[in-house]
Parts: C-alpha cells; sequence; structure tokens
C-alpha cells in the first residue's frame, strides 16, 4: 500500500467533490438517505474500533478528554474560547478545567493580563493522549491489516473527503468551531 502521506497528497480535497452542494432533489435525497442507512452499521464499526483504543483504565471521562483534545490543538486557549469551541458554558467549562487540573493533566498558566488566564496541557496530559493515539492507532492497524491494499486506499480516501465536508460551514466553507477533531 503507497504511504498514508502520498495518498493524502493526491487526494484532491479542493476539486467539486468537496465544494458545499446546494440543497438535495427529492430523488437524490432518498438516495442520500440510503446510502446513509447502508453506512450506518460499516460506520458504527469504525467508531467501535477506533474507541476500542480507549478502554477502561484512562482516569478521565470522555467529555475531558475532548477538552484535552481542544486544548492540545490550539496549544493554549483561554477558557471563553473553550467553552465556546465545546458549545458549553463558561462555568461548566470551568468545572472540567477544575478536574482536569487537579487530575494533573491541563496548567493554567498565566497571560500578560493577569486577568486572562491560558489552559495548556501539562507534560501528564501530553503522555494521556500520546498513549490513547498509539492504542487507537494499534487497534486500527489490526483491522486494516485484514484489508486489501486497494480497500485500505479507497477507505482513507472515503474518510478524507467525509471529514473535509463535514467539518465545512456549508454556508461560507469555514470550518464551524463545534466541529473540532477529536484526536
Amino acid at each position: 500500500m503507497p504511504g498514508l502521506s502520498s495518498i493524502w497528497n493526491s487526494c484532491d480535497m479542493t476539486g467539486p467533490q468537496s465544494e458545499p452542494s446546494p440543497p438535495a432533489e427529492p430523488a437524490e435525497a432518498e438516495e442520500l438517505a440510503r446510502l446513509a442507512e447502508t453506512m450506518d452499521e460499516p460506520a458504527g464499526t469504525l467508531a467501535a474500533a477506533w474507541a476500542s483504543g480507549q478502554d477502561a483504565t484512562l482516569p478521565v471521562p470522555a467529555t475531558q478528554l475532548r477538552v484535552l483534545f481542544v486544548v492540545e490543538r490550539h496549544g493554549s486557549i483561554n477558557l471563553s474560547g473553550l467553552a465556546g469551541e465545546l458549545g458549553a458554558l463558561l462555568s461548566s467549562a470551568s468545572r472540567l478545567c477544575d478536574r482536569l487540573e487537579a487530575a494533573g493533566l491541563l496548567a493554567r498558566v498565566p497571560g500578560r493580563d493577569r486577568r486572562a488566564v491560558e489552559l495548556r496541557l501539562s507534560r501528564d496530559g501530553e503522555l494521556l493522549l500520546s498513549r490513547l493515539r498509539e492504542r487507537r492507532r494499534r487497534e486500527l492497524a489490526r483491522v486494516l491489516a485484514q484489508m486489501t491494499p486497494a480497500a485500505r486506499t479507497a477507505l482513507l480516501t472515503g474518510l478524507l473527503h467525509f471529514h473535509t465536508a463535514a467539518t465545512r460551514d456549508q454556508r461560507t466553507g469555514d470550518r464551524p468551531v463545534g466541529m473540532s477533531r477529536p484526536a
């Protein structure tokens, strides 16, 4: 199988398939509904394989894990930005951060303005996410090894296009704030 970076580079993510589409006609809407129904079980299987790397030994629940992923993606973020990205109340985001800080996974770092506080992953938070990714990737590789190279390439190509479509705001082409990449 070609390397993933060569597959990624060969996928034209800016071409016509990636452009937002006008609303579907009734016949197309029915076809899309059938396709979504057909994809439901395989997508659930993919999600289960991906999630199996996240076992019960993780010290934090999924909601707190999502906070860690958002902070990691930004490098540092303030509480308002985090709450906006999570679609949560400021007080709820603050309580999540309190728990993560108490667990040693998140650090609150004073900014230049004493009122501004930046959230960053602690070293333990970075290690936790790294171990989680390693386990997820091992499980995915185990399943991918049972597929043909052509099927792996087709899956990756389809997922890359799905990711682009799912994270683009249909009106502006921008990525919506609430659609964050988990890992």
